[in-house]
């Protein structure tokens, strides 16, 4: 079993693994490797070091040393709602901006980027009732009392987003990987 780190050119790590490196290359040149996050097939190897385990403390002690150097990388946000907290990022005003920011981030930064909109992702989803294109007249009636107040999610568009915003009604959006949409695993 080959397990490897892999990036898609939307910048986000992930791990692949396969049965032989012939076997990652042939499922690359067939579009079969797609990034969890975004579905992206453009698909490359970043470099990675064998893991060898020498005994059973020394691991852990990597890994804390690994937590205490990450926790100089951002400060976490404690959100509403009881969310999981967030590391503190600047806003990025357009995907090539963000392409960029995220190359220029340290790995290990990243990935814990990544990890944590997963986690607030799947906590969302856990979370909330799927409203899919109703969400809009859901959110609606929840704020004028016509219905029970609960959590949901679903899809609206820009301009029925702005609509509800103008409401008064808060709504955020949250992109959803397709691999998730699908339910949890």
């Amino acid at each position: 079993m080959k397990v490897l780190n892999l990036q898609c050119a939307g910048m986000h790590t992930f791990e692949g693994w396969f049965g032989s490196e012939d076997d990652y290359q042939s499922q690359r040149e067939r579009n079969l490797v797609a990034c969890p996050l975004c579905a992206n097939t453009e698909v490359r190897k970043l470099p990675s070091a064998p893991r060898l385990n020498f005994g059973a403390e020394e691991p852990r002690q990597a890994k804390s040393a690994a937590k205490e150097d990450s926790s100089a990388v951002a400060g976490p946000v404690a959100p509403a709602g009881g969310l999981p907290a967030l590391p503190t990022l600047p806003t990025v005003p357009n995907a090539e901006a963000k392409a960029s920011s995220l190359s220029q981030m340290h790995p290990e930064a990243v990935e814990m980027v990544q990890e944590a909109w997963m986690k607030m992702v799947k906590h969302v989803i856990a979370n909330t009732e799927d409203v899919g294109q109703n969400f809009a007249e859901e959110a609606r009636k929840m704020h004028y009392g016509e219905s029970e107040e609960r959590n949901i999610r679903g899809q609206a568009s820009m301009e029925e987003t702005q609509d509800l915003l103008e409401e008064g009604i808060e709504v955020m959006p949250l992109p959803v990987p397709d691999a998730l949409k699908g339910g949890l695993q």
